[in-house]
């Protein structure tokens, strides 16, 4: 097993408050001109160059660390990783969150204080349904046609799709936001059906 270097980056979920346009570049110039002396093997690099490097120093997906969501382990510990099944693991989690207080599968913003469900089921109640729209009404037709896709109904849906699922109606609050997100959705349910 290779041992595989670490790799360190910035992360953002998406233009929030302007950081990886207003902020970000001067932060990542001062982080390289501030290593660039003392750089003990530290290089920087995209994500693409990092696993292209990996990859050509022989490593396989086998020899990556294992990392899995905070709290996963208690579904595993519950059903056992040679019994897993859809519904073993909904069984588990459905169990965990009647007698854990602090399982819960949620997800939780970069700042780790909010619930990304509560409240907000104005807005993920009908991002879900859109999504299962999409997949119900397309999937299919894809593997019989990967033609389909280059359709303009196609492409209309998934664009709507996508535009729900973004995150800023969520990150933003109740509002104007969770107003957008209802239009888009209207928008791309037409095309969904």
């Amino acid at each position: 097993m290779l041992k595989v270097p670490s790799c360190v980056s910035q992360i953002a979920d998406g233009e929030n408050g302007g950081v990886m346009m207003n902020e970000f570049p001067d932060g990542f110039r001062n982080a390289f001109y501030g290593i660039k002396d003392n750089n003990e093997g530290v290089v920087g690099l995209n994500g693409t160059e990092y696993i292209e490097l990996l990859q050509q120093a022989g490593v396989t997906e086998e020899d990556y660390p294992v990392c899995q969501a905070v709290g996963q382990h208690k579904i595993w510990n519950k059903i056992g990783t040679d019994k897993v099944t859809p519904e073993a693991v909904a069984k588990a989690i459905e169990e965990l969150k009647a007698t854990d207080d602090r399982f819960h599968m949620d997800g939780a913003s970069w700042t780790n204080d909010l619930s990304w469900v509560k409240g907000y089921e104005n807005v993920l109640e009908p991002m879900n349904q859109l999504s299962a729209g999409f997949h119900g009404k397309f999937d299919s037709r894809v593997q019989q046609d990967a033609n389909v896709t280059r359709t303009t109904e196609y492409q209309e849906a998934l664009l709507y799709t996508m535009l729900v699922e973004t995150s800023c109606f969520r990150y933003w609050g109740q509002g104007t936001w969770t107003d957008y997100a209802r239009e888009l959705y209207a928008r791309g349910e037409r095309f969904a059906k």
